[in-house]
């Protein structure tokens, strides 16, 4: 028996893979191979509309939800042409020109990124806690987008158009070997078109076997927040939020 075998008790990384030979035992090997298999499907998988926007109607019912698309016309093309993916196509320009905006504190966008998987499984949940957070925090919230084929950047664009104030782009991650369906969390104050990476705060890993929903919600509420007191964001903005055991604990600020 492997000596290390007992850390995965605590964690899904392929750690105390054991020794055959000179090689992995079949078991691991093959566990491997799925593992690597679940990480390609999770590129290619679509998103789940129906589902998707039932359950936004349920969350939300007083506002229809808006399904937007990228550039990129299809999967292959937003693989190999990662500048289409942060830019929304002409339909989806004269979508968001049709609707009578009204600015807002706020604007959420699902995005596919490069795992739809992840929208599916945590975008619906992740909402449901974090939406009575944002009524009770009396911020007026703009129409949710859903959007496929999309890059992180394409919800500034969104939100610009929109006239939200803040943003926060829930996108599937790059799947790793234990995590096809990692979402992320992408936030922004004042969204424009042309902002970079360090304009942005991220939470990532969102997933019942990562930072679980109700983590994650503390943590998003805590950047919003200071977002909207401080009207920054990016790397002028630290994250000295220090979350409990669990969720039930009170989280606490960090200290110098």
């Amino acid at each position: 028996m492997d000596a290390w075998s007992f850390l995965r008790e605590h964690t899904a990384a392929r750690l105390a893979q054991g020794i055959t030979g000179h090689s992995l035992p079949t078991r691991a090997l093959l566990d491997f191979q799925l593992d690597q298999a679940r990480a390609r499907d999770a590129v290619y998988s679509t998103l789940a509309w129906p589902e998707l926007l039932a359950g936004l109607i349920d969350l939300l019912p007083s506002t229809a939800p808006i399904r937007l698309q990228s550039q990129a016309p299809d999967r292959p093309t937003y693989l190999k042409r990662p500048d289409l993916g942060r830019k929304i196509n002409e339909l989806s320009v004269r979508q968001l020109a049709d609707i009578a905006i009204v600015p807002t504190d706020l604007s959420i966008i699902l995005a596919d990124g490069l795992s739809a998987t992840a929208i599916n499984r945590h975008a619906l949940p992740l909402l449901a806690l974090l939406l009575p957070e944002v009524a009770r925090l009396g911020w007026s919230l703009a129409p949710v987008c859903v959007m496929e084929q999309a890059r992180v950047a394409v919800g500034d664009a969104v939100a610009h158009a929109l006239q939200a104030r803040m943003t926060v782009v829930l996108i599937g991650e790059r799947p790793g070997l234990t995590s096809p369906d990692s979402l992320g969390a992408y936030l922004t104050y004042n969204p424009r078109p042309g902002l970079t990476d360090e304009s942005r705060n991220c939470v990532s890993n969102i997933r019942p076997e990562g930072l679980p929903y109700a983590f994650a919600v503390q943590k998003l509420l805590y950047l919003l927040t200071e977002m909207h007191v401080r009207k920054l964001s990016g790397v002028g903005l630290k994250d000295e939020l220090i979350l409990g055991i669990s969720p039930n604990d009170p989280p606490n600020r960090a200290v110098d």
